[in-house]
C-alpha cells in the first residue's frame, strides 16, 4: 500500500511540473547568445621552439592576422582596423603597411554558420629583421583591435498596466524574462517596475565582458567605457546618469532607466514586446613573440 501511495504521489510531482508555467523564446530575434566579439591571432612566424615561434636571421616570415567573429553581429568592409605595435619599423623590412582593414564581410555566428567567418589580414608574405643578432633575440609583436559592433536586446514581454492593483495578465514589479544576442558588451539583468500612476519602468544592467575596451561610435577611446543605445519604441525614454540614450561604465557596469513618456490611458492593461540596440566601438590588444637566432655559417 505505501508503495502504491508513493508512486501515486511522483505520478502527481510530475503531472504538476509539466503544467507548470514554461519560458518560451520571443517569436523573432532569439539568440544563440555568449560573451565574445571579434577574436584574433597571429598566424605562424616560424618554427614553434620551447613555446615561442622561431626564425633564423637570414630567414623571411609571413605576418598575418586572423579576426574570427564570434558574436551575432555582421561586421561591414572596413568595420574592423588593426594595427601593428612593438618593434621598431625600422628594425624590419617588407611590411609595406602596419595598418589593414577587413575587406569583406565577416559573418556573425549563426545555425548556418556556427563557428562565425573569419577574415585574414596579411601585413607581410617576406618580412625580414634587418639588426644584427647575436645568439637570440626576442621581439614581442602586438596588434591593435578596433571594431563597430552591436548588442541586441529583446524583452518579450513587458506590462503594461495601468492599474498595478489589478492582477490579471501580468506582473509589473518583478525581473524580466529577456534574450540578448552574442557580443562582448552584454545585458545582465531586467527589471521593471513602476515610476508613477500609470508609467512603467525598466532597470537594464549592462556590463563589458570581453575584457578590452568601449567608444561611441565617432568618439576617442578615453579612460571610461561609453556607449550609446536606441529602443525601437518611441512611447519610452531611456537615460542612463541623466544622459539620453548614453551610457558610461564605470567599473565596466553601467544602469540604464527606461520610462514610458506618458501615463497609461485607465484601464490599460496588455504585454508588449520592446527591444534595444547597443551601438559601440570595441578595442582590443593580442600579442605575439617572435624569437629571432643568429644563423650558423
Amino acid at each position: 500500500m505505501k508503495k502504491v501511495m508513493v508512486f501515486g504521489i511522483l505520478l502527481l510531482s510530475i503531472f504538476l511540473v509539466s503544467c507548470g508555467p514554461q519560458q518560451q523564446a520571443p517569436s523573432q530575434g532569439a539568440f544563440l547568445g555568449g560573451t565574445q566579439g571579434v577574436l584574433a591571432d597571429f598566424e605562424p612566424f616560424g618554427v614553434e621552439e620551447e613555446g615561442k615561434f622561431t626564425i633564423f636571421d637570414t630567414e623571411t616570415f609571413p605576418l598575418e592576422v586572423t579576426l574570427r567573429n564570434k558574436g551575432e553581429y555582421d561586421l561591414q568592409p572596413g568595420d574592423m582596423k588593426a594595427k601593428l605595435l612593438g618593434p621598431s619599423p625600422d628594425e624590419f623590412s617588407g611590411i609595406p603597411a602596419f595598418e589593414k582593414q577587413n575587406a569583406g564581410i565577416i559573418d556573425k555566428i549563426s545555425e548556418l554558420v556556427p563557428l562565425g567567418g573569419e577574415e585574414t589580414l596579411s601585413f607581410a608574405s617576406d618580412a625580414k629583421y634587418e639588426q644584427d643578432v647575436t645568439g637570440a633575440i626576442d621581439r614581442e609583436w602586438f596588434a591593435s583591435l578596433e571594431y563597430k559592433y552591436q548588442t541586441y536586446l529583446i524583452l518579450p514581454e513587458v506590462c503594461l498596466k495601468e492599474d498595478i492593483t489589478d492582477e490579471r495578465i501580468c506582473e509589473v514589479n518583478e525581473a524580466k524574462t529577456f534574450f540578448v544576442s552574442g557580443a562582448p558588451v552584454t545585458v545582465t539583468s531586467v527589471e521593471e517596475s513602476t515610476a508613477g500612476k500609470g508609467i512603467m519602468a525598466l532597470r537594464i544592467k549592462v556590463k563589458n565582458v570581453g575584457g578590452g575596451e568601449v567608444a561611441r561610435l565617432g568618439e576617442a577611446f578615453g579612460i571610461r567605457d561609453e556607449l550609446s543605445y536606441s529602443i525601437d519604441d518611441p512611447a519610452w525614454e531611456c537615460k542612463s546618469g541623466g544622459k539620453v540614450n548614453e551610457a558610461r561604465l564605470d567599473n565596466g557596469e553601467a544602469e540604464i532607466v527606461c520610462k514610458l513618456k506618458a501615463a497609461l490611458a485607465e484601464g490599460t492593461l496588455s504585454t508588449k514586446q520592446v527591444s534595444l540596440t547597443f551601438d559601440y566601438r570595441y578595442r582590443d590588444l593580442i600579442q605575439e613573440t617572435l624569437r629571432i637566432k643568429q644563423s650558423v655559417e
